[in-house]
């Protein structure tokens, strides 16, 4: 093998890293909510103002949505998959947010907030 290969894998694979890493952004914060018929936990999710975050959406049952109408978020969470939403929210307050695909009984009571703190 010569030198040029044996330094070419490493490298590539650094930079796969380096790729990967910056799909969710270095300095974003995860925020891990699950999704089951008629809650969203945690239901509360505070921020600050100008804070990058990712908000991982697991869904533990069934298709779900998640929309935050202030927000400009609207999302499918489907199981067995996360659902990514990148958000940086640019004014203090309190958003709601709640599930937008029916899920029976009780799904008008799936809902919760986003605490944007100065």
């Amino acid at each position: 093998m010569t030198r040029a290969a044996t330094l070419r894998a490493p490298l590539a694979a650094l930079l796969l890293l380096g790729l990967a890493a910056s799909a969710r952004g270095a300095d974003e914060r995860v925020i891990k909510v699950t999704a089951r018929k008629f809650e969203f936990t945690p239901s509360t999710i505070t921020v600050k103002v100008g804070e990058p975050v990712v908000i991982e959406l697991t869904s533990l049952d069934r298709r779900h949505g998640f929309q935050a109408p202030d927000l400009h978020v609207d999302v499918t969470i489907d199981p067995g998959k996360p659902t990514l939403v990148h958000l940086k929210a640019d004014k203090p307050g309190t958003y709601e947010f709640h599930c937008s695909v029916f899920c029976g009984s009780g799904h008008e009571d799936m809902t919760g907030v986003i605490v944007v703190q100065p």
